[in-house]
């Protein structure tokens, strides 16, 4: 499984319309593509950032769609009043979910870089350290590593039912990811915590 995030500076009083403009627009065009299997949208509304994915059933179904989703970025941006907008490509590594995220969901999301020639290991210890872990806080809804062997880069999202969990869980969830990049080798490049807008992205479980 294959995903592309693209990740927009947008006006922060155009959230709303932003996320509209995604689920009513956007997503149905997308997922009606050959090898699309859904779309999901997190958003800050403090820093206007918004990042939108969508996941592919193979790489062949991804690089295919790279054209014909750009107009549609376009007209994204558009909506949000965006600024700038970066485009990044990820192989779905490890994906838990243990039960679907109601309204008010929220997500940790942290970006790490320089595991160019050991991302088997980023996967083996977010799946035995991470999740295990991850999966005591409380308000777990779901956990995703998505990386890019070529970069050697990975993101890796944590969700919880509600903002309030997820803000209880930030010293366990430091702790943790110093932990891990320690294990892995790698850098941690940035935390946002962020509201999932929604989320309808069915890639299936690879724990």
């Amino acid at each position: 499984m294959y995903a592309r995030t693209t990740t927009i500076q947008a006006d922060p009083s155009k959230i709303d319309d932003g996320i509209a403009h995604m689920s009513g627009q956007v997503t149905p065009v997308i997922t009606a593509m050959d090898g699309c299997v859904g779309m999901s949208m997190l958003a800050d509304r403090a820093s206007g950032r918004c990042i939108a994915t969508s996941s592919w059933e193979s790489e062949a179904a991804l690089k295919d769609s790279a054209e014909r989703v750009r107009s549609l970025r376009e007209g994204a941006m558009q909506a949000m009043g965006g600024s700038t907008s970066t485009v990044d490509t990820w192989e779905a590594a490890v994906v838990h979910r243990d039960h679907a995220m109601p309204e008010g969901a929220c997500a940790r999301v942290t970006w790490l870089s320089g595991m160019d020639d050991h991302a088997e290991r980023a996967a083996d210890v977010f799946r035995m350290v991470v999740l295990p872990k991850a999966q005591e806080l409380d308000g777990f809804c779901s956990a995703s590593l998505l990386i890019n062997r070529e970069t050697g880069r990975a993101v890796g999202t944590v969700t919880f039912e509600r903002r309030e969990q997820l803000e209880a869980s930030r010293d366990a969830a430091q702790a943790l990811r110093e932990t891990a990049s320690r294990d892995i080798g790698a850098t941690i490049d940035d935390v946002a915590e962020m509201e999932v807008a929604f989320a309808h992205l069915h890639l299936p479980e690879m724990a």
